[in-house]
Protein backbone atom coordinates (compact mmCIF):
# COMPACT_ATOMS: atom_id res chain seq x y z
CA UNK A 1 0.00 0.00 0.00
CA UNK A 2 1.45 3.46 -1.05
CA UNK A 3 0.38 6.39 0.96
CA UNK A 4 1.20 10.57 0.56
CA UNK A 5 0.85 13.24 3.33
CA UNK A 6 0.42 16.76 2.03
CA UNK A 7 -0.71 19.70 4.46
CA UNK A 8 -3.45 21.88 1.89
CA UNK A 9 -5.40 25.09 2.88
CA UNK A 10 -8.31 25.70 1.58
CA UNK A 11 -10.03 28.51 0.17
CA UNK A 12 -12.43 28.16 2.31
CA UNK A 13 -10.84 28.66 5.59
CA UNK A 14 -6.99 30.08 4.36
CA UNK A 15 -5.25 30.66 7.81
CA UNK A 16 -5.95 26.60 8.73
CA UNK A 17 -4.07 24.00 8.02
CA UNK A 18 -5.52 20.43 7.59
CA UNK A 19 -3.55 17.30 6.60
CA UNK A 20 -4.71 15.51 3.81
CA UNK A 21 -3.33 11.34 3.81
CA UNK A 22 -4.27 9.53 0.55
CA UNK A 23 -3.53 5.70 0.70
CA UNK A 24 -4.47 2.93 -2.45
CA UNK A 25 -3.10 -0.34 -3.40
CA UNK A 26 -2.32 -0.34 -7.47
CA UNK A 27 -2.72 3.25 -8.80
CA UNK A 28 -5.94 5.94 -7.70
CA UNK A 29 -8.04 4.24 -10.81
CA UNK A 30 -8.28 1.20 -8.85
CA UNK A 31 -10.26 3.33 -5.79
CA UNK A 32 -8.37 5.03 -2.70
CA UNK A 33 -9.10 5.66 0.96
CA UNK A 34 -8.59 9.40 2.64
CA UNK A 35 -8.24 10.77 5.79
CA UNK A 36 -8.20 14.68 6.39
CA UNK A 37 -7.45 15.89 9.85
CA UNK A 38 -6.83 19.43 11.44
CA UNK A 39 -5.32 18.17 14.57
CA UNK A 40 -8.05 17.89 16.66
CA UNK A 41 -10.43 15.83 14.72
CA UNK A 42 -10.16 13.25 11.37
CA UNK A 43 -12.67 12.53 9.10
CA UNK A 44 -12.32 8.82 6.76
CA UNK A 45 -13.60 8.27 3.95
CA UNK A 46 -12.94 5.59 0.71
CA UNK A 47 -13.64 6.18 -2.87
CA UNK A 48 -14.40 2.60 -5.35
CA UNK A 49 -13.14 2.56 -8.54
CA UNK A 50 -17.17 2.78 -9.51
CA UNK A 51 -17.02 5.94 -7.86
CA UNK A 52 -14.25 7.15 -10.11
CA UNK A 53 -15.74 5.87 -12.97
CA UNK A 54 -19.21 7.66 -12.58
CA UNK A 55 -17.54 10.52 -11.35
CA UNK A 56 -15.63 11.02 -14.42
CA UNK A 57 -18.58 10.15 -16.74
CA UNK A 58 -20.53 12.81 -14.97
CA UNK A 59 -18.53 15.53 -15.73
CA UNK A 60 -17.85 14.09 -19.19
CA UNK A 61 -14.17 13.48 -19.19
CA UNK A 62 -12.14 10.52 -19.83
CA UNK A 63 -11.42 8.95 -17.06
CA UNK A 64 -7.25 8.16 -17.57
CA UNK A 65 -7.47 11.78 -17.86
CA UNK A 66 -9.69 12.21 -14.25
CA UNK A 67 -7.64 9.59 -12.87
CA UNK A 68 -4.45 12.12 -13.65
CA UNK A 69 -6.21 15.05 -12.37
CA UNK A 70 -6.81 13.54 -8.70
CA UNK A 71 -2.99 12.12 -8.76
CA UNK A 72 -2.05 15.90 -9.19
CA UNK A 73 -4.65 17.51 -6.70
CA UNK A 74 -4.39 14.96 -3.89
CA UNK A 75 -0.90 12.89 -3.87
CA UNK A 76 1.75 15.37 -6.17
CA UNK A 77 2.08 18.09 -3.36
CA UNK A 78 4.82 20.64 -4.24
CA UNK A 79 4.43 19.46 -7.90
CA UNK A 80 0.51 21.45 -7.91
CA UNK A 81 1.05 23.55 -5.13
CA UNK A 82 -1.51 26.59 -5.96
CA UNK A 83 -2.99 24.57 -8.87
CA UNK A 84 -5.78 23.04 -7.09
CA UNK A 85 -8.28 24.59 -4.70
CA UNK A 86 -9.76 22.94 -1.86
CA UNK A 87 -13.16 23.70 0.46
CA UNK A 88 -13.40 22.17 3.72
CA UNK A 89 -17.64 22.04 4.14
Amino acid sequence: MEKTLNRIHPVSDPEAAYFLQVSWEKDLGTGFGLLLSDCQCAWTGTVSEADISREAADIEMDRERYVEELRKALIAGEESAGKYNFVIS
